[in-house]
């Protein structure tokens, strides 16, 4: 992990605001490693040393991993299990990732966005049913659908396993730009499907229940978090609004601080792997002590103020009976 400021460090671990403890530093009540420090200045990497306030040991917030990855046709999403010869979207990762785990899976036909995380809380929170998160879909069809295969997608359709939920239908005319779409079928009507539910090939079985089979599906959101521009079995860490946008979805509303590095991204091209860029720490900045143009008031001006509340208050003075 990187240096910080140890202000910032301390703040971070919820031992107080950071002024508040800049306060504590100048006071002398923060020790490193046993030794008092005073300056304000200090950098720590907090994973290698030991920090005290007033002799009480700070603990560290967990940093959780969270990586959107772009999926392509033909690489399945389950992990941990017995893939045979196919590979799985863990390989598209460098070997020494740490242990993550998808949020949500896309079945080997599938593509688009892939949330892995190692933060198990806002994962339970985004798939399991009873939170209704939403997941958007575009989904390809080889003619434009009737205005009742429409309705029947929207009010919900009955599969062998049960009736779908009411889904979110529109036909769409264009892609996002930012869409970085793979080689693939492009010939037919694109709709977006917003669903609240994840059942296993629910998309699939729902066009085909209507007589609208797909050729081609989707991933393109889950709740705020968008696929954006990445290519084609490239990834990268969400940065720390995204982070705050999914927890904040998910009703954990303290959200934890993401890993400042972020992961490394491989080049189509090359197939190197190369370092993104660390929007995790750069998307939020900390704001100026005052609203941009305003002046600080003169030395001249601040002594016209004190000479009138003076005058004010001595005019209170003699008005009041003795």
């Amino acid at each position: 992990m990187m240096e910080e400021r140890l202000q910032k460090v301390l703040a971070a671990a919820g031992v107080a605001s950071r002024r508040a403890c800049e306060e504590m530093i100048t006071a002398g009540r923060v020790q490193i490693n046993g030794h008092t420090v005073t300056e304000l200045g200090t950098k720590v990497d907090p994973e290698l040393v030991q920090i005290a306030v007033d002799g009480k040991p700070v603990h560290q917030p967990k940093r959780h991993q969270y990586i959107k990855l772009h999926k392509p046709r033909g690489i399945i999403s389950d992990v941990g299990g017995d893939t045979g010869e196919r590979d799985s979207v863990i390989d598209l990762l460098p070997p020494d990732s740490r242990r993550l785990f998808p949020v949500g899976r896309l079945d080997v036909h599938s593509e688009g966005l892939i949330l892995l995380t190692d933060d198990g809380e806002l994962a339970h929170k985004l798939t399991h049913p009873r939170y209704q998160h939403t997941k958007t879909y575009f989904v390809l069809v080889g003619e434009r659908p009737t205005e009742l295969a429409l309705q029947q997608l929207r009010r919900g359709v009955d599969l062998p396993d049960g009736r779908t939920a009411p889904a979110e239908v529109r036909l769409i005319n264009q892609l996002p730009a930012e869409l970085n779409l793979s080689k693939g079928p492009t010939e037919g009507v694109w709709l977006e499907i917003v669903l609240r539910e994840g059942k296993k090939r629910q998309i699939r079985h729902m066009t085909a229940a209507v007589g609208y089979p797909t050729l081609r599906l989707v991933r393109w959101a889950i709740g705020p978090l968008t696929l954006g521009d990445l290519k084609l079995r490239d990834f990268s860490s969400l940065s720390h609004r995204e982070v705050t946008a999914l927890r904040a979805l998910a009703g954990l509303s303290k959200p934890l601080p993401p890993i400042r590095q972020s992961a490394p991204q491989r080049s189509p091209s090359t197939g190197r792997t190369q370092r993104s860029s660390q929007s995790t720490s750069r998307s939020t900045s900390r704001p100026t002590s005052r609203p941009t143009g305003t002046r600080r008031p003169s030395a001249r001006g601040a002594d016209s103020s004190r000479e009138s509340a003076r005058g004010a208050a001595h005019g209170r003075t003699q008005g009041r009976p003795k």
